[in-house]
């Protein structure tokens, strides 16, 4: 499970992404169209709770900003705006193992000129087994079919380990809740809200994650560390240290809350470590995208259909 599924031209994805934030609507005198159509798409994997079953949970969060929506009116300062959103997961032998349309839709607005709308998410669970995989997510206006962003990602599933593994790691815009009631948006025993693509921007100076270890030494204590290097850099921008202990039978969840409001602006690797005292075990890493200039919509915890 080491082998974190990574977007296509996701540079520039991001930068699309980033802009669309500074993007202020004209007034809607008619139909609004809004910027560059966009999709961010997210894939976390996991083992299966249950050890003795082979396989994989995999996990799609998807996520379209709502800027570039046209939003129709539908009464006196009363305008709608809809995302047709299809996910697809195709395996090596070209058959679907996966393929879903969703349609999502966004609050009501009286006003449409404003700056930064709400995200629409959608997040879906899939057990799978081991394999080479590739996703598929295209997202259209409802109202506006030529509006239209696709994303395309590879998928490798592997859960024959035995040593220890890390799943993928899980960024949140909020810290991960203990004692959530079993949904999509809960693992381990915790509730979670993702940051979508990983953005953290203006009044997001935390960040909160979310991984699981799975083959640990039932009560054996192991050291955690957490490290975000900016990308380019030799040295590391943060270093913190914390400690879990295995469990037996079931996945160790691992939580954990980096400070962000001393670094500057930009892209970061953060790589979570576990360790004896003696070795590194294991390791997985995620991007962290910093940006200090401008405000946009908390991580959704919930998906709209």
């Amino acid at each position: 499970m080491q082998t974190r599924p990574t977007f296509v031209s996701q540079s520039d994805t991001m930068r699309a992404f980033y802009f669309l934030f500074l993007v202020l609507l004209l007034p809607l005198a008619n139909p609004a169209l809004a910027a560059q159509p966009q999709l961010l798409l997210d894939v976390a994997r996991f083992r299966n709770i249950d050890m003795s079953v082979k396989g994989n949970v995999v996990e799609l969060y998807a996520t379209v900003p709502g800027q570039w929506l046209t939003y129709m009116r539908r009464a006196p300062k009363m305008y709608q705006a809809a995302a047709i959103l299809t996910l697809e997961i195709v395996g090596s032998n070209g058959q679907a193992a996966y393929q879903e349309n969703i349609t999502l839709k966004p609050p009501v607005l009286s006003d449409t000129t404003a700056a930064i709308k709400n995200p629409l998410s959608f997040q879906k669970r899939l057990m799978l087994p081991d394999g080479t995989y590739s996703i598929r997510g295209l997202v259209r206006d409802q109202y506006r079919n030529s509006q239209q962003a696709l994303v395309e990602m590879p998928l490798v599933l592997a859960s024959t380990e035995a040593k220890p593994t890390l799943s993928d790691v899980v960024l949140l815009a909020k810290p991960a809740a203990k004692g959530a009631e079993a949904s999509n948006f809960s693992r381990g025993g915790f509730s979670l809200t993702r940051a979508p693509g990983g953005l953290y921007t203006r009044g997001a100076d935390k960040v909160w994650l979310y991984t699981e270890l799975y083959n640990a030494t039932p009560e054996q204590e192991v050291q955690l560390r957490y490290r975000l290097r900016q990308v380019g850099a030799k040295t590391d921008a943060l270093v913190q240290p914390s400690t879990t202990r295995g469990l037996a039978g079931r996945p160790t969840p691992i939580t954990g809350e980096l400070d962000l409001s001393k670094l500057p602006p930009g892209d970061y690797t953060l790589t979570v470590e576990v360790r004896t005292t003696k070795q590194l075990l294991v390791a997985q890493t995620a991007t962290v995208h910093r940006i200090t200039k401008d405000y946009t919509p908390a991580g959704a915890g919930a998906p709209a259909r």
